[in-house]
C-alpha cells in the first residue's frame, strides 16, 4: 500500500489536474503579469543590445540574423512553462510586447503587439498538443521552436517580402534554432531554477521541483 502510495506523485509529475489547466486564479494573473511586464523590459534591452550582432551576422550570411530571435521568444515559453495554463503563452508574450511598444522600439506599437500575439501563440500552440499536461523539455524545446517559426513566418511576410528561397531558409532554420535553445532550453532551466527557490510553491511547477528534491 504504501509503496504505491509513494510512486502516484513521481508518474504525474509532468501532468496537470483535468481541466485544472482552464481555470486561472488571481495568484495566476499577478505572476503572468509580473513575468510579462520583466521579459518586456528585457526586450526592450535586446532591441538595442542585437544590432551589433546583427551588424555582424548579416554580412557573414544573410538570414543568419535569425539566430538573434531568441530573446524575444522567451517570454511566452517561461510563461507556459510556469502558469501552466491555458492562454499562459499568449498572454505573457503579448504584455511583454506591450511593455515594449509602450516604451517605444524602432518597430512601432501596432506591428510589435502582433509580432508578440504571433510568437506567443506560436508557442501555445505546443502546449496545447500536449494538452496543457507535458511540461518537460523536450515540450519547451518545442514550443521555443514554435514560437519562432510562427515569429519567423511573419517577419518574412511583414520585413522579407520577396526574398529568395536561399535567405528564407537560413533564416527560418537559424531563428528556430535560436528559438528551440534560448526560449525553449533556457527558459526550462530557468524555470527550474525559479521554481527550486520555493518562489512557486502554489504552483504545478514548484510543487513538481519540490517532489525532485
Amino acid at each position: 500500500m504504501s509503496t504505491s502510495t509513494s510512486a502516484s506523485p513521481s508518474r504525474n509529475t509532468t501532468a496537470a489536474p483535468a481541466r485544472g489547466y482552464l481555470r486561472w486564479r488571481v495568484i495566476d494573473i499577478v505572476v503572468a503579469s509580473v513575468l510579462g511586464v520583466a521579459a518586456g523590459l528585457i526586450f526592450l534591452a535586446w532591441n538595442v543590445g542585437y544590432l551589433g550582432p546583427k551588424a555582424l551576422l548579416e554580412p557573414l550570411l544573410p538570414g543568419l540574423q535569425g539566430l538573434l530571435d531568441g530573446p524575444w521568444l522567451f517570454a511566452g515559453v517561461l510563461g507556459g512553462l510556469i502558469i501552466r495554463k491555458a492562454g499562459a503563452a499568449i498572454y505573457v508574450e503579448l504584455l511583454a510586447a506591450v511593455v515594449s511598444a509602450l516604451i517605444g522600439n524602432q518597430w512601432g506599437g501596432f506591428l510589435t503587439l502582433e509580432a508578440g500575439l504571433v510568437q506567443g501563440l506560436g508557442a501555445e500552440l505546443v502546449f496545447l498538443l500536449f494538452f496543457y499536461r507535458r511540461w518537460s523539455l523536450p515540450v519547451a524545446i518545442l514550443a521555443g521552436a514554435g514560437a519562432a517559426l510562427a515569429g519567423g513566418i511573419n517577419n518574412l511576410v511583414l520585413w522579407y517580402a520577396g526574398s529568395g528561397p536561399a535567405f528564407t531558409t537560413i533564416y527560418l532554420v537559424s531563428t528556430v534554432i535560436s528559438g528551440a535553445v534560448i526560449a525553449g532550453a533556457l527558459s526550462w532551466v530557468l524555470a527550474r531554477g525559479i521554481a527550486a527557490t520555493g518562489a512557486l510553491d502554489r504552483f504545478g511547477s514548484g510543487r513538481e521541483a519540490r517532489v525532485r528534491v
